[in-house]
């Protein structure tokens, strides 16, 4: 190894804000205490550039760079030498040591650097930061120290180095097939914008075909997919292939031994009947496996993606062809049809129609009795297209291949797909099925407006030939406009002359229907109820609805179980909603929807966030993130980050409330989402008033719920109400507050909202004089026993114990403050709980259990940060260690202090180290 110490700045990062918060926090503990961390991941993710990030941001000492040698094998540092180098490193000031590429050192080498790393002294003061490449195993060496993987980035981080490298002057087209192409990796990104001219990047010019070309892979794969000997390279390559029409970055081992057999065998010993071979016999061959593939059980796979795509792109023509031959001749002869015939498609020669192949390709992707993935119908249907001569079939196949990728949740390849069938002429029928599809996908990721117009005319298109298509469109179409806010254009989608369902078209049958394609009674009966409720009629509605949500009861297709889950929500009927919604998302996880499961934790997350069951709804908001994001529905994880930030405005921390709030804002203004918008400001707002802070949550709400053009959506404004009631009288405007209790009370008698009647009776009561208040608070409490809701009833309990410690009437006071806090502290509320115990104080009622015991009442968060206080660590010292901001620490260390009825660090080290003489059964109380 070679090494140079060099003062370098902080290299440019896109991204990584996790990966770089623990190179941070490594990098802070440097002054007192050292520590190794591998880094890794597949070639181009960028390990390089976080190591030279790290390097130009560490301020406080000397950076040391070590690089693989030219020493023959053995002729390295012996680990105690190497140690001592590293000791010696930081003798005076702390150091950084960063070993980029360690697994090209020697074998020597890579045993001196693992020992060193392992048995370095954490008073030594040295960070050491390796890396090794993600396309292989760990080197054994390695394995124990303490990892940072790289993942790949997420399309909206890829999407903003694209613009910064374009600036972006980038075709959102040619962007969004760029951004799909790279699958995250940067490198990979860079290098395909590098390959197009300026003519090509704006769009004027088609792509090249394919975009991620051999050499452009092989030049970000920098020689990791190569292997010796040729036997290797066979194995390789087989894998690679068979990946390509399988579920999944893994393979079936016995289907690709039986591949290399047949490869490597004439072909009429090949054709003999004979069993493939065990998967035992891999087993038995795991140390000869190349180093690019990992074995798990009887499944193959690559350790990095673009080492897979790059095998097989890289590989010869011919050689490539007579892999998918011989897995064709596998998958067929163990009667797999669908994936043989892909294989099949695959080994023929240049890119001329196969129209027999292409017919038998389609008819096998459109077979329901066919058990197959959504990804893979998707595959074979494109396939097909593209052996397909005739125009308008081709066009036809395309928009069939994009609906199983809307299903599978890939709308970033369904996408172009959808723009190759527009460009070819089709008949009316699959114009408006295409514009179906783009409208669906729009309206999940996309500008609500633009998929409420493609809705629309695919609503005209499908009109004559297909009305059951028509009417799901137009219902759909109904839904963008619900989405982005507008009132006029839902109600004249749903009038009566828009498309009304019919018989169901005849179409091939592939297993599950497009996502929004309902049977026809359902379309008919939440369409008119939809109508008759933005219009005020719920007599009207109520029936439609009914039967809407009664259906859910049986029907087990979860298409038809979200929509019973939508109408209960319509009609205020919240336990409906959560049983049709956790249905709904049991059917789409056993169909293996990928873009119907964030849908069905979207319902459920309003049903529970409606029966005031935040934790609940954070929990189904949680997951239906992760799933909408994986899946590419940006509209959906705004929804999700708007019940999130709800969720999290009754609790304790500020920064999670204005995170959830700024990523749902970001989407929801890009893309015209009136409702998630609203959500989220309410969100806000809420959480203002909390803190106590009613001028900021008054102005906030102001804007949702007075008249006026910036009124938030007009099904969502309302629940908003007796938040800006209450601010809106704290802080003086008792004008403003009364001002919206008519449309509330009116929205109350609606009856679509059972708590709505209870908080109307709570705002009267803070708008009322003392002679009135008493009886309206009394009568808001029974309303809020009749509909259940411990934070909404605890909330009125906290306002009348307010007023009545405030009419100096302490005994009921602490009657109904204690009920407030204990209806808080069920209910997750700790900052509202917060309140409750303040008012308590005041009326020299703190509550009990001051001491070990009080610890059991800190959130899990609080009591991290308390323990670190009491170890005499400074706020800035437990931000560091936490990963949070200084101010999330001050609030949190306000909220101990208040919890605790203490006054100073000294009694919180007291009540502590109390806590933990104590034992375990005090101490245990919030774990952390």
């Amino acid at each position: 190894m070679t090494g140079e110490t060099t003062v370098s700045t902080a290299a440019r990062i896109h991204g990584r804000s996790a990966q770089r918060r623990v190179l941070r926090a490594l990098l802070d503990q440097l002054p007192t205490r050292g520590g190794p961390l591998l880094v890794t991941g597949e070639p181009g993710l960028g390990r390089t550039v976080l190591l030279s990030w790290a390097a130009g941001s560490f301020r406080t000492g000397p950076v040391l760079r070590l690089a693989p040698g030219r020493e023959p094998d053995g002729a390295g540092p012996t680990p105690g030498e190497l140690l001592a180098v590293l000791r010696a490193a930081a003798r005076r000031a702390p150091a950084l040591v960063c070993v980029d590429d360690a697994h090209l050192l020697d074998t020597s080498a890579r045993a001196a650097l693992g020992h060193a790393a392992e048995h370095l002294p954490a008073a030594d003061r040295v960070g050491l930061l390796v890396s090794v490449a993600g396309h292989r195993a760990v080197d054994p060496d390695f394995a124990p120290l303490p990892t940072l993987r790289l993942d790949p980035l997420t399309p909206p981080r890829a999407a903003a180095l694209l613009d910064d490298a374009t600036d972006g002057g980038a075709d959102p087209a040619v962007r969004e097939r760029l951004v799909a192409e790279a699958e995250g990796n940067p490198a990979l990104l860079l290098a395909l914008v590098r390959r197009l001219s300026p003519a090509e990047l704006r769009g004027r010019l088609p792509l090249p075909a394919p975009l991620a070309d051999a050499a452009t892979l092989a030049a970000v794969a920098g020689g990791a997919h190569t292997c010796r000997p040729a036997a290797a390279g066979d194995l390789l390559l087989t894998v690679a292939a068979a990946v390509r029409a399988s579920d999944g970055p893994d393979v079936d081992a016995g289907l690709v031994l039986d591949a290399v057999r047949r490869l490597r065998t004439p072909p009429a010993v090949a054709e003999r009947p004979e069993p493939p071979p065990e998967p035992a016999a891999v087993h038995g061959r795991r140390e000869a496996l190349p180093e690019q593939l990992a074995q798990g059980g009887d499944r193959l796979r690559f350790h990095s993606a673009l080492v897979r795509r790059t095998v097989h792109a890289t590989a010869a023509p011919e050689r490539r062809r007579a892999v998918h031959r011989a897995l064709a001749e596998a998958l067929e002869n163990g009667g797999r049809r669908l994936p043989g015939l892909l294989h099949r498609s695959w080994s023929l020669t240049g890119p001329a129609p196969a129209q027999s192949l292409a017919d038998r390709l389609a008819s096998a992707a459109g077979d329901g009795a066919v058990p197959a993935p959504y990804g893979l119908r998707a595959t074979a249907y494109a396939r097909a297209a593209d052996l397909t001569a005739d125009g308008a079939t081709r066009a036809e196949r395309y928009t069939a291949a994009a609906e199983q990728y809307l299903l599978a949740g890939r709308p970033d390849r369904a996408r172009p797909l959808l723009a190759a069938a527009r460009a070819r002429a089709a008949p009316a029928a699959v114009r408006g099925r295409a514009e179906l599809v783009r409208g669906l996908t729009e309206l999940r990721d996309g500008p609500v407006g633009d998929a409420h117009q493609s809705l629309l005319l695919a609503a005209s298109l499908l009109a004559g030939d297909a009305p059951a298509d028509a009417a799901t469109a137009a219902l759909a179409a109904a839904d963008a406009a619900w989405a982005a806010g507008d009132l006029e254009g839902c109600l004249a989608t749903l009038a009566p002359g828009s498309p009304r369902a019919g018989e169901p078209a005849a179409r091939p049958h592939t297993g599950a229907e497009l996502p929004g394609k309902h049977p026809a009674t359902v379309v008919r009966d939440h369409g008119a109820g939809m109508r008759a409720l933005l219009q005020g009629r719920l007599d009207r509605a109520a029936a439609p609805l009914g039967q809407v949500v009664e259906r859910g009861r049986t029907d087990h297709r979860p298409e038809a179980l979200l929509r019973s889950a939508a109408a209960a929500l319509l009609l205020g009927n919240v336990d409906a909603a959560r049983r049709a919604g956790a249905r709904a998302l049991a059917a789409a996880r056993q169909l293996g929807s990928e873009t119907l499961v964030p849908q069905a934790l979207e319902y459920l997350a309003y049903a529970e966030l409606r029966a005031g069951r935040h934790p609940q709804a954070r929990a189904h908001a949680e997951e239906g993130l992760r799933v909408a994001l994986r899946t590419g529905q940006r509209n959906t994880a705004a929804h999700h980050r708007a019940v999130l930030a709800l969720a999290a405005s009754i609790e304790e921390d500020p920064d999670t409330v204005a995170r959830h709030v700024t990523a749902a804002l970001s989407t929801a203004r890009r893309h015209g989402l009136a409702q998630a918008a609203t959500l989220a400001q309410w969100a806000e707002a809420r959480a203002d008033l909390g803190r106590g802070r009613p001028f900021d949550a008054a102005d906030r709400l102001g804007l949702l719920v007075l008249p006026g053009p910036g009124r938030g959506h007009f099904a969502v404004w309302r629940l908003a109400v007796p938040c800006f009631v209450e601010a809106a009288v704290l802080a003086g405007r008792h004008e403003d507050a009364a001002g919206v209790l008519t449309d509330f009370a009116d929205w109350a008698a609606f009856g679509a909202d059972r708590q709505a009647a209870a908080q109307l009776a709570r705002c009267r009561a803070l708008l009322a004089p003392p002679e009135g208040a008493d009886g309206l608070y009394r009568r808001a409490l029974d309303r809020h026993d009749e509909a259940g809701g411990d934070f909404e009833r605890a909330r009125t309990a906290l306002l009348y114990g307010k007023w009545l410690r405030r009419r100096r009437r302490p005994r009921e006071a602490r009657d109904r403050l204690g009920t407030a806090l204990a209806g808080f502290e069920r209910s997750g509320a700790g900052v509202w709980a917060a309140q409750a115990r303040d008012e308590l104080r005041a009326l020299g009622a703190a509550p009990h259990g001051r001491g070990s015991g009080a610890l059991t009442r800190l959130t899990p968060q609080q009591l991290r940060i308390a323990r670190h206080v009491a170890e005499g660590a400074t706020n800035r010292e437990v931000a560091l260690t936490l990963a949070v901001s200084t101010r999330t620490v001050d609030y949190h260390l306000r909220r101990v202090f208040a919890a605790l009825g203490i006054r100073s660090r000294l009694e919180l080290a007291r009540v502590v180290g109390q806590a933990e003489r104590a034992g375990p059964a005090e101490k245990t109380g919030a774990q952390p």
